[in-house]
């Protein structure tokens, strides 16, 4: 049985690890780092349109300063199906006010998923198996299915999901009952957790029935829900930043988790390009790069009249883009973020945010 799902793609985010390619009005979502030749975006709607029906089905939330920039990436998207946040405020407005609006114009028994808009999916075919057994567990009874991503090492950049009992099979995957959520683990107890058996990662993706999120959010969240039924994205003004997960998914009695297995990556840093990308190179070049005696590097230049030239380095991501040079050691990629934010208090770099 096939379900029909509403996807909203959560396409907000500012990719402050990937600056200086990633920029204010060209964020990370807006970048081929895949070598797809698509920009994530782009990507990740592709591979919901069939499960959407269509593009009348399929919305995107963003924010203000980038609503035009998806436009441009998405052109046969319906100008309405984009909601567009005045403020950042983190993914639980986020997912009320898009809620709210999926469930005025389908119901509240819509059957509505949330994606982020900078994943990349290996395998499609088993990533839409899955959704239509999230789906199918969604219609099943009142429930908020999380995909949990299986892991394949004890990564602790990621949030973990802890399974309990075995609620059912749908679509040949089975389904569990959420035991906890767990804040990002140091290496000990991410390969403790490995050890188990029972934990896969937090994707952050979900799917649910429009009516169950909302009465949830209704009984954990009331203020904001109220907030934003009452005034639309009027109400951002007078919202604090939280996340879904601390507003609702840890507290809900209803979350399952559906491990998933179809090759998954949230390219949340240079780190993550050279998975995907590096293969048995001895450097992954995204441009011109002569190189001397270096090893396990991460060369980018936008422009592909420039050359960069490296002699004696290892384990360095070095970033060209327009009127910035990035040089930074790939254990301290997270940092950028840090870096970014510091420009923005400093007159004299804010254009180069």
């Amino acid at each position: 049985m096939e379900t029909k799902l509403i996807p909203i793609i959560l396409a907000g985010g500012k990719g402050e690890r990937f600056w200086p390619v990633s920029r204010l009005k060209k964020p990370k979502q807006f970048l081929c780092l895949d070598g797809s030749g698509k920009s994530l975006l782009q990507s990740t709607a592709d591979r919901l349109l069939n499960l959407a029906g269509g593009w009348n089905n399929l919305w995107v939330i963003t924010s203000e300063i980038i609503a035009d920039g998806v436009k441009e990436q998405l052109p046969n998207l319906p100008e309405s199906n984009i909601l567009v946040e005045p403020y950042g405020r983190d993914t639980a407005p986020a997912v009320a006010w898009a809620t709210l609006e999926v469930a005025k114009k389908y119901g509240n028994d819509a059957i509505v998923g949330f994606f982020p808009a900078d994943h990349w999916i290996g395998d499609t075919v088993a990533y839409e198996k899955t959704l239509q057994a999230a789906a199918q567990q969604a219609v099943f009874e009142a429930s908020i299915v999380t995909l949990g991503i299986t892991p394949n090492q004890p990564a602790t950049g990621y949030g973990y999901i802890e399974q309990g009992a075995k609620k059912g099979d749908f679509n040949h995957l089975p389904v569990y009952r959420v035991t906890r959520f767990t804040e990002k683990p140091d290496q000990t107890t991410a390969q403790s957790f490995i050890d188990t058996g029972r934990f896969s990662w937090n994707s952050g993706m979900f799917i649910f029935r429009a009516g169950v999120m909302l009465d949830e959010l209704e009984k954990y969240a009331p203020q904001l829900l109220q907030a934003l039924a009452e005034k639309g994205c009027d109400a951002y003004a007078e919202l604090t930043k939280e996340s879904i997960d601390y507003a609702l998914m840890e507290k809900t009695q209803l979350a399952c988790v559906l491990p998933a297995n179809f090759g998954w990556d949230d390219l949340g840093d240079w780190n993550g390009v050279e998975r995907l990308l590096k293969g048995d190179q001895d450097n992954l070049e995204l441009g011109n790069h002569i190189s001397k005696n270096t090893q396990d590097a991460i060369i980018y230049a936008d422009d592909k009249n420039e050359v960069i030239v490296t002699i004696g380095l290892k384990d360095v991501v070095i970033v060209r883009d327009g009127n910035v040079t990035l040089v930074v050691d790939k254990n301290h990629t997270q940092d950028i973020k840090q870096v970014v934010r510091s420009l923005q208090n400093e007159p004299k770099y804010k254009h180069l945010l």
